[in-house]
């Protein structure tokens, strides 16, 4: 997404990993990153930038990123296969080819996140939580499990808490971003719950923050809190700094729940963002996990 999407800039849950500006679920350059790891992150993280840019970078038509993102996973299949990649992100895959090869790393994964790209080039409505979810186990998910990989975590709880984390943290952005994301046209607020809370459309296209807009707000980041605490017992299975670094990342992501708690769930007119004593607070509470 467009590097001027402030849901991609710092304010966003993963606040905790200092140098993102951009894609929001990778810790990259951070200083808690064990460095053996860092050039395979870094590599998983650019080719999910690239991938980001393409489908919502610019002013392309939705049929010429549709093409672009196709190509880009012809080009992962064929490196996958041990074949070259093409020239048009020859940086991309020249970098990601050792990680595939040295970490045995899970392509589908990869390609999970190429199918959550190219949904949002056509999908800017979820009709149910159900939905919404499935978005979120191609969009977010593959990237816990692709870092559970590379620090060697593979049993199936961990596997569970590590998409728990991931979900929360995907919808904790869109709960923070309504502001953002509803004058761009795109409502991840789920039909279903407009409807059981009494709001419809046409006032949340007019951000229109009504008692019962407030109250469906409300119980989504309600529930993105107890998702988020269902994998909140996943960084003490995660070995060294990489543990330490998961728990800045929870602590921020529930951080940004309190603020936007602290606005009265009003997200639709206002997005909140993080300032340097929510840090401390978020490094306090990561301390005492």
């Amino acid at each position: 997404m467009s590097s001027d999407n402030p849901r991609m800039n710092q304010g966003s849950p993963p606040v905790a990993v200092r140098g993102v500006d951009h894609y929001e679920n990778f810790p990259v350059a951070s200083w808690l990153c064990p460095p053996h790891l860092r050039p395979a992150i870094a590599a998983i993280y650019w080719f999910a930038r690239t991938a980001d840019d393409l489908a919502d970078e610019g002013d392309a038509p939705a049929d010429a990123r549709l093409a672009d993102l196709a190509a880009y996973r012809a080009d992962l299949m064929a490196v996958a296969r041990g074949g070259p990649a093409s020239w048009r992100w020859a940086g991309v895959f020249g970098n990601l080819r050792p990680v595939i090869t040295q970490f045995d790393l899970p392509v589908g994964l990869l390609a999970d996140l190429l199918s959550a790209f190219e949904q949002d080039v056509v999908k800017q409505r979820y009709a149910s939580e159900a939905e919404l979810l499935d978005y979120c186990r191609r969009s977010a998910n593959p990237v816990g499990r692709l870092l559970l990989h590379l620090y060697g975590v593979r049993d199936e709880a961990a596997l569970r808490e590590s998409d728990s984390i991931c979900t929360a943290l995907q919808l904790i952005n869109f709960w923070q971003d309504l502001s953002v994301d509803i004058p761009r046209g795109r409502i991840y607020l789920p039909a279903d719950a407009w409807q059981r809370h009494g709001v419809t459309e046409a006032q949340l296209l007019a951000q229109q923050d009504t008692p019962d807009a407030i109250n469906l707000i409300a119980a989504c980041a309600h529930s993105a809190r107890a998702t988020m605490l269902k994998g909140s017992q996943l960084p003490g299975k995660v070995p060294g700094r990489g543990g330490w670094e998961l728990r800045l990342v929870v602590q921020g992501g529930l951080r940004i729940l309190d603020k936007i708690e602290a606005l009265g769930f009003n997200t639709l007119k206002t997005r909140p963002k993080l300032g340097r004593w929510d840090f401390v607070v978020m490094g306090w509470r990561a301390l005492w996990m």
